[in-house]
């Protein structure tokens, strides 16, 4: 369990989805404001192109006059259109978190506005989400900045370059999204259907590990009846989303399809319903719900086509997703033999950050389940491949989530594992591990109400999710210190029932049966935890579990000492 740590100096509220990402970090804020110094891509929308490198903002051939914190405004906004930008990010990014007026913000912003030929009160491309903050809904292209090696002298893409996708590495699995269909009688719909797979799209560009079709490529087939598995062969991708929106008063109902264009095959199909009145707000619930349904059915289609390839072929991705199958069955020896298996990818690329993220989070998971045979060689081992892989994963959300996560508990700087972990969340907002293990963040500082809003979002993002049972050992310890002791039991019973093996789980489920006085279900609770861990008892309780409160720790203790726990 992940050990947060509080005094960090920095606190950053990020609206997602009307969800609340706390950034406590000053490392965050760093990032944040080096991105508005530089970067190696401009942004094209409409007549204009903003180049973060010369810090130029030009229509046409004519540069726009624009002062510095308004460029940054700009910048950020466009920067970060898949999402609102809340008021409070704003100020701490560009005012470095110096104490400023809502005025002068809104001053900037219209500064804003009035420089790319918008107004407060036509808000084509800034637009003011009430109560949360500013959004920025112009079309963008992404285009090689002044600064980078590859780019011209007007500021066009070189038709020489590779895309970034295709040198990182050929056989990533990739997928292009589709226009949805506007079902909808009014057509004046189809730019609610178009932003919505342009925010899909989007977010799905953050899964490092997925090559995903530009979004000008993707709708080239607007309006056409196509076949998937020519879409596939002329864009160069395996998977191919494709669906429909229908949207009538304050109703809106989305389904999705994801589909094998290699086979014509169907791997997934789902509807999404809403009632939400922010058309921003709805678009957003429903990128997160197709996201965060569709990565995991991706992650799943990739291990099937590994285990299908021949061991003398296999290099190091496939070796990675065949130690992620082994890795989801969580026993003892699949867990060793996932481990092999990411070293094995990472004797193949000694820069796979995921693959180092994922090897040390299974010496995490050996010590929770009391299997390290050597604690001091294990603890070490699992150190070294954390804080590689957040090393070499500083935009690797998975390798920052998994190393961070699991560096808390090698002895590791807590305030920094705090910030991986957060910044793995802005990377990737739909990724449920981030927001799980966030939730046992939480549980360490004891905010446990908290600790369940974040399972709750894990669960909601990928309710099929094969590391559901961790989800549901981090509700039943949240609702266990929180004293919801039948609550609590129930999730246990459910994770337990899932995975016998999870020593966690069966310590959850003993304590809390005895602490709601059911002794006879905490006895043989008890006696399927010590048939686990034999090792474990009230002494070396804080070296197998990290709770920062000595009130959360005394709870745990006295439910595991009246289920039979000895001392």
């Amino acid at each position: 369990m992940q050990t947060p740590c509080p005094g960090t100096s920095a606190v950053l509220a990020v609206t997602y989805a009307g969800w609340q990402v706390q950034l406590r970090h000053p490392a965050y804020l760093v990032d944040a404001r080096r991105g508005l110094r530089g970067a190696d891509v401009g942004y094209r929308f409409g007549a204009y192109l903003l180049d973060p490198e010369r810090r130029e903002l030009t229509r046409g051939s004519e540069a726009v006059a624009i002062g510095p914190q308004v460029f940054d405004l700009l910048l950020h906004l466009v920067q970060n259109r898949a999402r609102v930008v809340s008021k409070d990010e704003l100020l701490d990014v560009v005012w470095a978190g110096r104490t400023v007026s809502e005025s002068t913000l809104t001053s900037h912003i219209n500064a804003v506005r009035k420089a790319v030929g918008d107004s407060g009160g036509e808000q084509h491309l800034v637009k003011t989400v009430a109560r949360k903050g500013f959004r920025f809904v112009g079309d963008v292209i992404e285009l090689p900045s002044s600064g980078s090696a590859d780019s011209s002298n007007d500021g066009a893409p070189s038709p020489n370059k590779q895309p970034e996708h295709e040198t990182d590495q050929v056989d990533r699995p990739s997928i292009a999204v589709l226009p949805f269909l506007n079902l909808s009688n009014d057509q004046d719909q189809d730019y609610f259907a178009d932003g919505t797979v342009e925010d899909i799209i989007s977010a799905l560009s953050r899964i490092r590990w997925l090559f995903v079709i530009a979004r000008n490529s993707s709708f080239t087939y607007k309006g056409r009846a196509v076949d998937v598995k020519q879409v596939g062969r002329e864009l160069g991708v395996r998977y191919v989303l494709e669906g429909s929106v229908r949207r009538a008063a304050k109703r809106v109902r989305i389904t999705g399809q994801l589909i094998d264009a290699t086979t014509g095959a169907h791997l997934w199909a789902e509807r999404f319903e809403s009632t939400q009145d922010d058309i921003f707000a709805l678009q957003d619930e429903v990128v997160a719900s197709v996201v965060g349904a569709i990565a995991p059915q991706l992650e799943q289609a990739e291990i099937e086509r590994a285990k299908r390839k021949p061991t003398e072929s296999l290099g190091a991705y496939d070796y990675y997703l065949r130690g992620m199958q082994h890795f989801h069955q969580g026993t003892s020896e699949a867990v060793s033999e996932a481990l092999r298996l990411f070293h094995r990818a990472i004797d193949l690329d000694a820069d796979f950050a995921a693959a180092y993220g994922m090897a040390a989070w299974c010496h995490f998971w050996r010590k929770i389940n009391g299997w390290m045979t050597d604690q001091a060689q294990g603890a070490a081992e699992g150190a070294r491949l954390a804080r590689r892989a957040v090393d070499l994963g500083k935009n690797d959300a998975v390798a920052l989530t998994r190393g961070g996560h699991a560096l808390g508990h090698f002895g590791g700087d807590l305030d920094r594992c705090v910030a991986l972990l957060d910044r793995a969340l802005v990377l990737n907002p739909n990724l449920a591990a981030a927001w799980y293990l966030g939730g046992f963040q939480r549980i360490t500082l004891g905010g446990h109400d908290s600790a369940i809003r974040h399972f709750e979002r894990a669960i909601r993002l990928s309710p099929l999710d094969p590391e559901m049972v961790r989800m549901q050992a981090g509700m039943a310890m949240a609702h266990l210190l929180a004293g919801r002791f039948d609550t609590a039991s129930s999730w246990a019973e459910t994770a337990v029932g899932d995975l016998p093996d999870f020593v966690l789980a069966a310590g959850i489920l003993a304590a809390s049966h005895a602490l709601a006085g059911r002794s006879d279900e905490a006895r043989r609770a008890m006696d399927h935890l010590r048939g686990l861990d034999a090792a474990l008892c009230i002494s070396n309780l804080a070296d197998w579990i990290l709770l920062h409160r000595p009130e959360d720790l005394a709870t745990f203790a006295n439910g595991l000492r009246s289920a039979g726990l000895p001392g």
